[in-house]
């Protein structure tokens, strides 16, 4: 049989990707013009393996500064009901967050329906700026049920851009959270959301709509987030049953 030879560029690709995950290029990639004249090929094929690891999101290139390293995708297993500083603790990162609004509404129609909330009644809204080692990576705007605890009102009082709410909910309050229901969805972010996560208005991201309820069915907590596209993955685990 005859043998099929990997082509120039794809070596090229494999080998820097082997670098990039091995930290010989920690933050930049060396000049186009030095890689050709290590590889000894023209900048046509460097090219091209180059947009391989564009496309795979592992470099970007910014013109007049060079190609830069890009951080790995902060990946997020669907099926455990954690909250954002619980998976940053796992993953031995630093959770910090920019309180937007921690606050007392009366709801929006969706929310108290979920909620069973009666006329005139009232909710509390936290929506933080979310980071990751001091790296915007999301924003979430969580809705919270007094009529499961009153005692959740006092979240308004808290410092909750150092404070984690799921600690607060099961480990001060005793609510037992049992399950969530979540819809996931890819959007262009809005002038706003681009602006608190630094990233260009209408970049692609990720949103989020989760209601968590308690092990007597209530719903709880109802989270509507918005995560960048470029720094956040997940993955599903599926089991045969």
């Amino acid at each position: 049989m005859k043998e099929v030879s990997v082509p120039v560029y794809y070596r090229i690709y494999k080998e820097l990707k082997q670098r990039i995950a091995r930290g010989t290029y920690p933050v930049k990639l060396p000049t186009e013009k030095k890689l050709c004249d290590e590889f000894n090929v023209s900048r046509l094929t460097l090219r091209r393996a180059l947009e391989e690891l564009k496309r795979e999101s592992i470099i970007e290139a910014s013109k007049g500064r060079g190609t830069f390293v890009l951080e790995e995708k902060r990946e997020e297993k669907i099926g455990t009901l954690t909250g954002f500083t619980e998976e940053a603790k796992r993953d031995g990162r630093k959770a910090t967050s920019l309180v937007l609004k921690n606050t007392i509404v009366a709801p929006e129609e969706d929310v108290a329906g979920l909620f069973e909330i009666p006329s005139g009644g009232m909710v509390v809204v936290l929506e933080r700026v979310r980071y990751l080692d001091e790296e915007p990576y999301g924003i979430e705007r969580a809705f919270l049920n007094p009529m499961v605890d009153i005692r959740i009102l006092n979240v308004v009082q808290r410092d909750m851009s150092k404070e984690s709410l799921y600690y607060i909910l099961k480990s001060e309050l005793g609510i037992v959270l049992d399950h969530a229901q979540e819809t996931i969805e890819v959007c262009r972010m809005s002038r706003d959301e681009a602006r608190h996560l630094q990233v260009k208005e209408g970049s692609y991201a990720i949103t989020r709509e989760r209601h968590t309820y308690t092990d007597h069915g209530f719903c709880v907590e109802i989270v509507k987030s918005v995560y960048r596209g470029d720094r956040y993955r997940l993955k599903v685990v599926r089991r045969v049953e």
